[in-house]
């Protein structure tokens, strides 16, 4: 690994500090970004957040007009609030700023449209386990990007989860419908899994234990697997004939999860697209 990949912004503004953003805020500390080189611009701060700037010594929601342009501005709030809170973020997006968005839809060409002092752009998706240092992000760069901003971002990012830089910018939608929006998918597995089990007769707390411990159970295993595709970890599961072959009967049908896990994702997409603009 390079020292371009480690190195740390000098200066960073976090606008949007909600779950995510302020997941993003707790990873990049614990990794060793000093609190006095943050400014964090968050209109509805939440009680944790205002402790943790208690507690670090942060800076929430100083002056714009008395903030520096800085190293990285990184770009948390909603894709809906882009329009009106761009013209009020100028003065954060100066000539020498690496612009890095984790709004959904939002292209790289939009937010050039709305910040053009900053010519260098990343768009990047996290998802939610970046609160436990478990995420996974997909990023795309545009050409003005530089290898030290690069690095800021591997670094940035790294500090919250695994990096995965992308050949070009039309995959991030598709990044956002599967890793952005998975944990949903797979909350919701535990949360059928149960209800499931429930109708199977179960009480209801002890189905909802069994599926939660399945569910964290599996990925622990399939992370501890690495070299094992999910493929044959459901193969060793299932024996010939037997339970888990008659339920997989139905799951692996002509309706079962695999159509419908298309259309969630196709929808997804679709609805990143409709974001855009």
């Amino acid at each position: 690994m390079t020292s371009s990949e480690t190195a740390l912004p000098a200066s960073l503004a976090l606008v949007g500090a909600g779950r995510m953003g302020t997941a993003m805020l707790q990873g990049w500390l614990a990794m060793g970004l000093p609190a006095d080189a943050v400014s964090i611009f968050e209109p509805a701060p939440s009680p944790d957040l205002m402790a943790l700037c208690s507690d670090k010594g942060l800076r929430l929601n100083p002056s714009l007009q008395q903030t520096s342009a800085p190293d990285v501005l990184v770009l948390a709030i909603k894709p809906q609030m882009l329009d009106a809170a761009a013209p009020g973020l100028a003065p954060l997006a100066g000539k020498g700023t690496l612009v890095l968005s984790i709004l959904a839809g939002k292209r790289i060409a939009d937010l050039a449209a709305r910040f053009p002092l900053a010519a260098a752009i990343v768009r990047t998706m996290p998802n939610t386990p970046a609160a436990i240092g478990r995420g996974i992000s997909g990023v795309a760069a545009n050409a003005a990007v530089t290898e030290c901003q690069r690095g800021f971002t591997t670094a940035l990012l790294g500090a919250v989860g695994q990096v995965e830089w992308l050949a070009d910018e039309c995959l991030i939608d598709a990044v956002t419908a599967v890793s952005g929006s998975g944990p949903a998918y797979v909350f919701l597995l535990a949360e059928s899994l149960a209800k499931a089990g429930e109708a199977a007769g179960l009480p209801a707390d002890l189905a909802l234990r069994l599926a939660r411990a399945t569910v964290e159970g599996s990925g622990e295993l399939m992370r501890l697997s690495p070299g094992t595709p999910p493929s044959t970890l459901r193969e060793n599961v299932t024996s010939p004939g037997g339970t888990t072959a008659a339920a997989l009967a139905v799951l692996m049908g002509a309706e079962g999860l695999d159509p419908l896990m298309r259309d969630a994702v196709a929808a997804a997409l679709r609805r990143a697209g409709e974001l855009s603009g």
